[in-house]
């Protein structure tokens, strides 16, 4: 069973359990001997120490930068204060990625116009993640103290409890005085030295120690927000991360676009339409000596410009449909079902219209995903829904197809799924083998309109 994290329950414990043994086992009687409870006990120890070091660290570095702020060479120190600590920092991620299980991405590098060194201690102190990690630092120590001291006392009491009848045998008398003091002053004391009492005491030392790994756990998980807020990249730079891959797609997609139709049309209505014009020359030669030939020249000329001009048709609805234009999702979105393979049910439920782009985003995922269930679905009926959830576009299209689509692979909904994230869209494909297949988008809601 995999944890939050992707590491198993139990794994590399070292304690002797097989894999069957821990299945046996409930998750609060296997916790204590689980290497991730080990691990994060482990966390909590070198915590104090790492956490001492940091604190004295950034707290020297930075008064002393201050202090010395009235020279010049306060901006150094401090620079290179800073600059420590988001070494510190570092290595913090990898501790945390270690025996955590955290994966934290690195924050956003600084950024320098120019080369030198006025330019670096710039760049250090205007930088955001040069002071969180210095944040980090001020709060991780006390943290720290407090996280160790639980731990240790769950952990030693827990232990010492539950193993007290063994060292109890070995050592029945010590100093004199049998059992273990519970409580002793000067005129009296009292001593856990009879089987209902070392029966008792091991119980509520079993007790600690079954709950020692969920409270560590619940320790950690206080440092696993640090390490994610104040070391890892902000949500300012996390979000231009994005902006810019979305906009990459953008561009790849629109390009890919372009090529498309300029290969339709070169492949299609205008290699139909050179023909087109040849013929017709040819007929115009004949009319005069073959009028016969030149006509049917011209019948077979009508007909190839109708068939160009149900190329160029095509063409334009696959650029933009002139009925979504005219008349909304529900309208294109039927005309899209009729010329589906199998009988689709449409179902359009919006008080008003979204954005042109959004709707047009909308129109070509159910065109796509209705033309793979003519394809590959062997589906015998398929439905469509579109509706709104306070402001996003939902949109879901299911068939009783053979199901087992992928999203992944560079598949076509891999492709789309690209499409709908550069626009924060969300493709979600549940398609077991043997279906059904439930393919559902969402879309954020923009640029609403009324409808007429």
């Amino acid at each position: 069973m995999a944890t939050e994290y992707g590491q198993p329950y139990g794994h590399d414990s070292g304690l002797g359990f097989t894999e069957g043994t821990r299945r046996r086992l409930p998750a609060g009687l296997r916790a204590p001997f689980e290497g991730r409870s080990w691990r994060e006990f482990g966390y909590v120890l070198l915590s104090l120490p790492i956490g001492i070091m940091l604190f004295v660290y950034a707290v020297t570095m930075v008064s002393l930068g201050a202090g010395l702020l009235v020279t010049f060479l306060g901006i150094p120190v401090l620079a290179a204060g800073l600059a420590g600590c988001r070494a510190f920092g570092a290595l913090e991620r990898a501790r945390a990625r270690g025996l955590l299980g955290l994966e934290v991405a690195d924050p956003e590098p600084l950024r320098m116009r120019k080369s030198g060194v006025m330019a670096w201690m710039g760049a250090v102190l205007k930088s955001g993640t040069s002071w969180r990690t210095l944040l980090y630092a001020l709060v991780q120590f006390p943290w720290s103290v407090f996280s160790f001291v639980v731990a240790v006392n769950f952990w030693a009491y827990g232990w010492g409890l539950l193993t007290y009848p063994l060292w109890f045998w070995l050592f029945p008398m010590y100093g004199g005085q049998g059992g273990l003091q519970l409580y002793g002053d000067g005129s009296h004391s009292i001593y856990l030295d009879n089987p209902f009492e070392i029966t008792v005491t091991a119980l509520v030392g079993l007790l600690f120690t079954l709950a020692t790994p969920w409270i560590v756990r619940a320790l950690t998980m206080v440092d696993r927000v640090l390490v994610h807020g104040l070391l890892g990249p902000s949500r300012l730079a996390t979000r231009v991360v994005e902006l810019e891959s979305d906009r990459g797609v953008v561009v790849d997609t629109a390009a890919a676009d372009l090529r498309r139709i300029e290969r339709d049309l070169h492949d299609g209505a205008q290699a139909r339409l050179v023909a087109l014009a040849m013929d017709l020359g040819l007929a115009k030669e004949k009319l005069a000596e073959d009028p016969r030939a030149a006509a049917r020249m011209v019948d077979e000329a009508h007909g190839e410009v109708k068939t160009a001009l149900q190329e160029l048709r095509d063409l334009a609805r696959g650029i933009h449909p002139a009925v979504l234009t005219d008349r909304g999702l529900d309208a294109a979105l039927s005309a899209v079902a009729s010329r589906c393979t199998v009988p689709v049910q449409v179902e359009v439920d919006l008080a008003e219209r979204p954005a042109p782009a959004i709707e047009g985003i909308a129109y070509f995922t159910v065109s796509e995903l209705l033309q793979n269930i003519s394809k590959h679905a062997r589906a015998t009926w398929a439905a469509v829904d579109v509706w709104r959830v306070e402001n996003r576009l939902m949109v879901q299209v299911v068939d009783n197809g053979v199901g087992g689509a992928d999203a992944s692979g560079g598949s076509g909904l891999g492709g789309l799924a690209e499409r709908l994230d550069a626009v924060d869209g969300i493709l979600v494909v549940d398609s077991p083998v043997g279906g059904p297949t439930r393919v559902t988008a969402e879309l954020p809601w923009r640029g609403e309109r009324a409808l007429e």
